[in-house]
């Protein structure tokens, strides 16, 4: 299980914030329907972590309508996302964000993104070109959960993506979404993510289903955040003393970290979702962990703090601010 030591949460030293903006805002159907990916080069962030190079990238953007969040009512949620200004007339905007880590000798993706399945997505591919890389040059790919969002960019087109990279996955969320009977009971909208699942085991022979917390290289580890999916996890980055610890779905916007009992309408284990945020945050806050996340607003990086007793998200001070 997760350990959150005060080792691990060690904060991450700013470098920079580059690049332009997304497409115009578009409204997501109710049923996620696919739209056209992004026309202009997403923006790029890094920032060092020891001798990682740790820059985010985003896949895009969509409209969660505001009926996705279990715990709160529709109107409870609009009312809370018009107050952050991040309402839409179809619901909280999300993006999706990814993460490239680098070292000088490796090049390892955390999560490929939507790739148009969902919403404007489908700008990965631009982003990595405008560090002048392409998807061949990638060394492993971590894949936080097997949810569409997460995986997309892996399998778009029905081939594999990154030929030359090694893939890792929680052995526990494979077995889940390769499951031929929990596919067939599984609702309309993960039907998706179990074809997905699908395609990425058969097109990446170098797939390596991991148990538990393990390094994947020197100051690369998994940290397990179960409760979002069987095999929800996260990574964590650390050297010379300071880290980062990219959470995924940990959070969500407008809901989180402020209630911890609000869920988001994906979660395969609510309660054990909940439990994982009850555990996390109050530890998150007391470290002042620098975390990453994958639909907060880009580049997802910032800080959960305690507020005269309440949780709320801390966007690192470094970050651009409207």
């Amino acid at each position: 299980m997760a350990q959150f030591s005060r080792r691990a949460f060690a904060a991450g030293l700013p470098l920079a914030v580059v690049g332009g903006g997304l497409v115009p805002p578009a409204g997501l159907a109710p049923g996620l329907a696919a739209a056209p990916p992004a026309a202009r080069v997403p923006p790029l962030a890094q920032i060092r972590i020891g001798r990682f190079t740790v820059t985010a990238l985003t896949d895009g953007y969509a409209d969660m309508p505001y009926t996705f969040f279990p715990g709160r009512s529709a109107a409870e949620v609009e009312h809370a996302a018009a107050a952050q200004f991040v309402a839409r007339p179809s619901g909280v905007r999300f993006v999706f964000n990814q993460y490239l880590v680098e070292d000088g000798e490796h090049k390892i993706l955390i999560d490929a993104g939507p790739a148009g399945s969902i919403g404007q997505t489908g700008a990965l591919p631009q982003a990595l070109a405008a560090l002048g890389l392409r998807n061949d040059q990638i060394d492993a790919v971590i894949v936080t959960h097997m949810h569409q969002d997460h995986m997309g960019g892996l399998v778009a087109g029905g081939q594999n993506n990154f030929p030359r990279a090694e893939l890792y996955i929680d052995r526990r969320d494979v077995t889940h979404w390769t499951d031929p009977a929990r596919r067939s009971g599984a609702p309309d909208y993960l039907q998706t993510s179990f074809r997905m699942a699908a395609d990425v085991v058969r097109l990446y022979p170098r797939l390596q289903a991991i148990d538990g917390p393990r390094e994947i290289a020197r100051g690369i580890s998994i940290v397990d955040l179960t409760g979002h999916t069987p095999g929800h996890i996260g990574v964590r980055i650390e050297d010379a003393g300071r880290s980062l610890i990219m959470v995924s779905d940990m959070l969500f916007p407008v809901v989180h970290p402020a209630a911890t009992d609000v869920n988001f309408l994906f979660e395969q284990d609510r309660a054990a979702a909940q439990a994982m945020r009850d555990r996390f945050f109050p530890v998150a806050a007391a470290e002042g962990a620098l975390i990453a996340a994958t639909h907060m607003p880009f580049p997802g990086l910032g800080r959960v703090v305690s507020d005269r007793g309440r949780m709320r998200w801390q966007v690192a001070d470094w970050a651009l601010q409207a």
